[in-house]
């Protein structure tokens, strides 16, 4: 398995006033191409500063994160915008759809930035749709779509562009428990394709999905180990009888 994601010795410090905020602490880890991981940690651990390092949002103040073979650090704005967009498909809680624009148009989006002609970006977003179960909603606007359609869209619009890394931040911390048990099995439906997924979340039935978790706490990983999938997919099986009984 190739190496995706390598971050060394990775720093993050924040000047608020006077005062100086480690957020990050020589957090060392690596992800492979393939691979399903959750990050895990409560409020305040830093995971939301290492999700917007991971995503190109943000660029460490000590030590090396390579994407793809990538030193990021050394990046100016204008090349961690291409590699965002090339890279790094992104999953929001908030689903971040715009309100008066149908679905296939929401998907094609990021194609339209990239410079596709139109007819191959409808092509893709068309697909991308189709993935997702959604080709029958392609004409519908946000307010026309249940929470769980309009997150599929935002997880097809995500897909589009073929990233290197599937980068979901609470993905089902705006949907109730069916639904979210819905999403993260689309999740694990687009592992199983091959697709890299870094999940960040707070909660543990949303983590137990992945196959690895990292656990962060004050800035720094307290545990990183592969998830047992056996209790992981009995955990998931358990609770849809739940729901469903």
């Amino acid at each position: 398995m190739s190496t995706l994601i390598e971050m060394r010795e990775i720093e993050k410090t924040y000047v608020v006033g006077e005062e100086k905020v480690r957020a990050l602490r020589g957090v060392t880890f690596a992800i492979g191409r393939g691979e399903y991981v959750a990050i895990m940690g409560p409020s305040g651990s830093g995971k939301s500063t290492l999700m917007n390092l991971i995503g190109c949002l943000d660029t460490p103040t000590g030590g090396s994160y390579l994407l793809n073979g990538q030193l990021v650090q050394d990046l100016d704005d204008d090349a961690l915008a291409r590699i965002r967009n090339k890279e790094i498909g992104f999953v929001f809680q908030t689903f971040n759809l715009l309100p008066r624009t149908n679905a296939l148009q929401q998907v094609e989006l990021p194609l339209v930035y990239a410079g596709l002609a139109r007819k191959e970006r409808r092509d893709k977003a068309e697909k991308a749709l189709e993935h997702v179960g959604l080709t029958d909603r392609a004409h519908h606007n946000p307010n026309e779509l249940s929470g769980g359609q309009r997150q599929r869209v935002a997880i097809a619009r995500a897909l589009v562009t073929n990233p290197s890394i599937l980068l979901a931040d609470e993905p089902t911390g705006n949907l109730d428990s069916q639904t979210g048990e819905d999403i993260m099995r689309l999740f694990r439906e687009l592992n199983e394709l091959g697709n890299t997924i870094v999940l960040v979340t707070h909660e543990e039935d949303i983590a137990a999905h992945a196959k690895r978790i990292i656990r962060i706490r004050d800035g720094q990983i307290s545990d990183d180990r592969p998830n047992d999938s056996a209790r992981a997919e009995a955990f998931s099986r358990a609770k849809k009888v739940a729901l469903e009984s």
